[in-house]
């Protein structure tokens, strides 16, 4: 599990030997992409949640349930190894617009084919509103929802991929219980994170991996919705048992120390920690593209791209831990009261 440089089998890049190197090739990352072709799924259907009775739940982030998060991840399992263009990821795509549409949210298939290594592929990033608009959403939760594509093993991904977006459709129910809120919320689920064969890069530009969010993140820049956002989350692997999540340290500062503050507030600072090399992930081309992002990831996982990376190595709590402190995090970037919070601790050099 040793970390590589980008051209290696790892989502680590090596440190640039300076800013402006990074600044490049953050740039190249947003340039890649093709045109999109939103395809609005149709509205929900009858058996819809129902509006919440009475008033929304102040301390949102206790409504999260670790369980219900674990039973939409066993979900996904349970259909295999769900790489990109393949009809089990079809499958996925189903059982999740499914339950975000019970819950109330519109999906949008953002639909696109890119070129890879094993030739054109078509992704679909699922784009999820609540109440329609495209105009009042300020804060992003993300998460990619395909598999790493392998000839000799079965994998299906059971963190790494599974885990947080089972985490992100329990979300999406959470969320509903207070509509207003909701509609300040854009969740995305992520196609082709994983690289077809390994992240690389040819002259400054990568062409391989992170096909959904480096789609999603050039036209939120095309169209000046990048503008509209705060910040945003991006969830992946939430869910060993035994958490560790390690954070980018380029993550920006201010956003980093919020998540520390939520995670201080709901006594789960512990959980989360700098990693110390840089990572590239789906919040890579967010950044470059001038949105605030985050990377909550637990790469300290010894099952990482291996067939072992199954349910018995996760935990309900674990998926609770990081949906709460979200959720909090949330509820403070929205302006909307939380509680008390003490002044966030300064960390540096951990």
């Amino acid at each position: 599990m040793a970390p590589t440089t980008c051209s290696g089998l790892s989502r680590f890049l090596a440190w640039p030997k300076s800013k402006h190197l990074l600044r490049i090739t953050l740039a190249f990352l947003v340039a890649t992409g093709s045109a999109c072709k939103p395809q609005p799924s149709a509205d929900p259907e009858p058996g819809a949640q129902s509006p919440p009775a009475g008033p929304p739940p102040v301390q949102i982030w206790k409504e999260f349930s670790g369980e219900k998060a674990f039973a939409h991840t066993k979900a996904q399992c349970n259909l295999g190894p769900r790489p990109s263009g393949s009809p089990e990821l079809e499958k996925a795509r189903k059982l999740i617009t499914a339950e975000l549409e019970r819950n109330g949210w519109k999906v949008e298939r953002q639909t696109f084919t890119d070129q890879t290594p094993r030739g054109p592929v078509e992704f679909v990033n699922l784009i999820a509103r609540f109440g329609g608009s495209d105009k009042t959403q300020q804060l992003l939760v993300l998460s990619h929802y395909d598999t790493k594509i392998f000839d000799t093993i079965r994998f299906i991904g059971a963190s790494d991929g599974a885990s947080s977006t089972g985490a992100l459709m329990e979300l999406s129910r959470v969320l509903a219980l207070d509509p207003a809120f909701a509609r300040r919320v854009e969740l995305v689920f992520f196609d082709g994170e994983e690289a077809v064969v390994q992240y690389r890069q040819t002259n400054g530009v990568l062409t391989d991996g992170l096909f959904g969010s480096r789609h999603y993140a050039k036209d939120l820049a095309a169209t000046g919705r990048n503008k509209q956002f705060r910040a945003g989350v991006l969830w992946d692997m939430i869910g060993n048992s035994k958490l560790n999540l390690t954070l980018d340290p380029e993550s920006p500062p201010q956003l980093m120390q919020e998540i520390f503050a939520a995670a201080d507030d709901l006594h789960a600072r512990s959980a989360f920690s700098i990693s110390d090399r840089t990572i590239l992930d789906d919040h890579t081309p967010l950044n470059a593209a001038q949105v605030p992002t985050i990377d909550l990831i637990g790469f300290d996982y010894p099952y990482w791209h291996t067939a072992d990376d199954t349910l018995d190595k996760l935990s309900p709590q674990s998926l609770q831990t990081v949906g709460a402190v979200t959720l909090r995090w949330l509820k403070i970037a929205a302006g909307q009261k939380a509680g008390s919070s003490a002044t966030p601790k300064q960390y540096v050099g951990e």
